[in-house]
């Protein structure tokens, strides 16, 4: 039986010029560059300048990204932006993007699920693609989480950066089968009961701010470790394949020992996982693409690959997809 499946067509990247390096940071926090590379794996990470806000670097993601697939501005029919850090409360990044590329009147919308926001994007643009709604669509994750960093608090501020990942995927036909390129299953979750351990203390209907992030640390990496083990195995599941079929992993840019930690109860080889945590820190819903783009930049990543993705940010959210590339 054939079917449509969201193809893969495109990836493109892009990190603000600015490095910030841990002893960067020990200057202005009570840290050093030990101190965060042994807890979290981190040694540098990207700061977006002033003048820079989160549509400016998923434009130059979603550019790239077009570039890549052989598309111009004029082919896109839908944007959907993960993202945490919007430039304004309304409109959505994604609208500020249509208008910065010059795409034509189409569906633009932002996806908010922290730092799962770009498995949960992918998701959502596959029921518009496979449904013959979009013909080629941009999913963007795209974050400044650098502005909402207390640097008052060592445990928290060391952790992120800055950065934007994009993927164009169009319409294929497949035979409905886990050869078929594209993407082939998901698995997303939710936990609202676990807010309190990563949120940010701010916004429009609460203090009218911003805010600043807040995380429990270490019950973060236990949940994240045991329920994305669980998530990655359903969407192995609903995409009829088995753990042993993933060429490479490229999971969420978190922390080295949440890495180590799932690709370990998984049972995939440390040598099939992408990791840039240590050059690009935690860059949210921005981090899953910067990583593929890098995996299929440098040569590893290849066309026909299977290759698994999944996340944890706030909410909790969680999620896993798999896609042949």
């Amino acid at each position: 039986m054939s079917l449509i499946r969201s193809v893969m067509t495109g990836v493109g990247a892009y990190l603000p010029p600015v490095v910030v390096t841990n002893d960067d940071l020990a200057k202005v926090v009570d840290t050093s560059d030990a101190w965060i590379v042994e807890r979290t794996g981190i040694r540098e990470r990207r700061r977006a300048g002033p003048e820079q806000a989160t549509s400016d670097l998923a434009v130059e993601a979603a550019s790239a990204a077009l570039a890549d697939a052989g598309k111009t501005a004029a082919d896109v029919d839908l944007i959907i932006v993960a993202t945490t850090t919007p430039d304004l409360t309304f409109p959505a990044v994604a609208a500020i993007v249509q208008r910065k590329l010059g795409c034509p009147i189409g569906i633009a919308f932002d996806v908010q699920a922290v730092c799962s926001g770009f498995v949960y994007a992918m998701a959502v643009a596959d029921g518009f693609v496979s449904r013959g709604q979009a013909k080629c669509a941009l999913v963007i994750g795209a974050d400044c989480m650098t502005r909402l960093l207390d640097f008052g608090d060592r445990t928290t501020c060391v952790l992120f950066g800055d950065g934007a990942g994009a993927v164009v995927l169009v319409p294929g036909e497949g035979r409905g089968d886990a050869t078929d390129r594209g993407l082939l299953g998901f698995a997303l979750r939710c936990d609202g009961t676990k807010q309190d351990l990563l949120y940010v203390d701010g916004g429009p209907s609460t203090t009218g701010g911003v805010g600043h992030l807040r995380m429990q640390g270490q019950q973060v990496f236990r949940h994240a470790v045991v329920n994305i083990t669980e998530a990655v195995h359903a969407a192995v599941k609903a995409s009829g394949i088995e753990i042993g079929d993933v060429d490479w992993f490229v999971p969420h840019q978190a922390n080295s020992r949440i890495l180590a930690g799932v690709a370990h109860r998984l049972g995939i080889d440390e040598a099939r996982v992408i990791t840039t945590v240590s050059r690009h820190a935690n860059t949210s819903a921005a981090s899953i693409p910067l990583a593929l783009a890098e995996g299929i930049a440098d040569g590893r990543v290849k066309r026909g690959d299977m290759v698994l993705m999944e996340a944890m940010g706030g909410g909790l959210t969680w999620g896993a997809c798999a896609i042949r590339f």
